[in-house]
């Protein structure tokens, strides 16, 4: 029994042996600049040592002097690939070790050709990049902002990032970025809207439901006021510039000179207009609110605007825990009780709670009754019926489809 486990732990450690050795030759071979020699040398050591082996069993030649006898033979063999083994940590500091690069796309030449204003050939160069990465979206960006800035090619460019969008390989969030660059390229080069707006209703309709569809919104909800910045830089007309005040530093009072600021009355039917068409526009959102509770006085419907932006899906995180502060703060500036304000901070903390908006909302909660305490009481404003009304309307925030 002892004698056949003492055969089994041979075998096995045998076979051991032979694996280590065969995963070893394949090793090298793959790292060697040299495949046939170091073949070579392999079959000699094997073959070497099955002889030695076999010698020493027939003329019954001691271990010691066999292990010598080899390794006198085999070393000359040998030495130089155990010596390159043993220094690679040290060399692998400063050569990087044999770590396959991996490959990657290469612009420098095609940059530096576009700054020479050489436009067409760094094209050239950034296609033979593209046909070997087609999914590599710093070069599709390069040769789009190539084609639609410096040749004039808002089409091609446009094809270009098309392309790439529509390929498999391209992210969510870069295919976006991509046709949030052509809809700037469709305003700024061209002043063209409709185009913009159709560039960025793609995202839409692409990833529905997500941040980036969020995101698409609220860029086409304020498209009305980028496309008359742009016209008007485009095509700008003498502006006749009034006479200004002389001595103004003599005048007892220069409050006059202030821009007119628009009713908050006027601005709040204003914003409920705009949200009946652009519902997802948190930024207006955002600010009804706040006329509603400052200006009228109506906490409930600043809670019902700030509740929709926190509620509805796929918004920011950083966008909630500001929308959940901000509602805390006019609960705090409008007399609401303290359980009110501290259920409005714990949401903050239940949301995100390991994050540093929790941490912050954690703080605030630790000296909340101080901050009511020191709030300082608004004196109450009676409203007349027409303002009661103007600008009060509930509109909500649905789900474009």
């Amino acid at each position: 029994m002892k004698q056949t486990l003492q055969i089994v732990v041979e075998v096995i450690l045998s076979v051991i042996g032979f694996v280590f050795l065969v995963w070893l030759a394949i090793r090298t071979l793959k790292r060697t600049e040299e495949p046939p020699k170091l073949i070579f040398k392999w079959v000699f050591t094997t073959l070497f040592v099955i002889f030695c082996i076999w010698t020493a069993g027939q003329i019954g030649l001691g271990g010691p002097f066999l292990i010598v006898f080899m390794a006198v033979v085999l070393s000359p063999i040998w030495s130089p690939h155990i010596g390159e083994w043993l220094a690679k940590p040290l060399t692998g500091l400063y050569d990087g070790g044999d770590r396959e690069i991996e490959p990657k796309p290469y612009y420098s030449i095609a940059r530096s050709l576009r700054m020479k204003g050489k436009f067409p050939e760094a094209v050239v160069e950034i296609r033979k990049q593209l046909n070997r990465f087609p999914n590599d979206m710093e070069g599709a960006m390069l040769l789009a902002g190539i084609q639609a800035e410096d040749l004039k090619d808002l089409p091609g460019a446009e094809i270009t990032l098309r392309n790439f969008c529509d390929s498999h390989g391209a992210p969510p969030k870069q295919a976006a970025a991509a046709l949030t660059q052509l809809a700037d390229w469709h305003l700024k080069l061209a002043q063209d809207a409709d185009a913009a707006r159709v560039a960025l209703e793609k995202i839409i309709a692409r990833f529905p439901d997500t941040e980036l569809s969020l995101q698409a919104a609220q860029r086409i909800a304020h498209l009305g006021g980028a496309e008359k910045i742009f016209l008007a830089a485009h095509d700008r007309q003498p502006v006749a510039v009034p006479q200004g005040v002389k001595n103004i530093g003599l005048l007892e009072s220069s409050e006059f000179l202030r821009p007119v600021e628009m009713e908050p009355g006027k601005l709040a039917a204003a914003y409920v207009k705009h949200l009946e068409q652009h519902p997802l526009d948190t930024e207006v959102r955002e600010k009804l609110a706040i006329i509603y509770a400052d200006h009228y006085q109506r906490l409930d419907l600043a809670t019902n605007e700030l509740k929709q932006l926190i509620e509805y899906p796929n918004q920011p995180a950083k966008r909630v825990a500001h929308w959940l502060n901000l509602l805390a703060d006019l609960q705090v500036r409008h007399g609401a009780d303290y359980d009110m304000v501290r259920e409005t901070l714990e949401k903050v903390v239940e949301r995100f709670s390991n994050s540093a908006m929790a941490e912050l909302a954690r703080a605030r909660l630790a000296h909340l009754k101080l901050e009511l305490k020191g709030q300082k009481e608004t004196p109450g404003v009676k409203l007349g019926v027409y303002e009661q009304k103007l600008g009060l309307k509930q509109g909500s925030l649905r789900r474009q489809p």
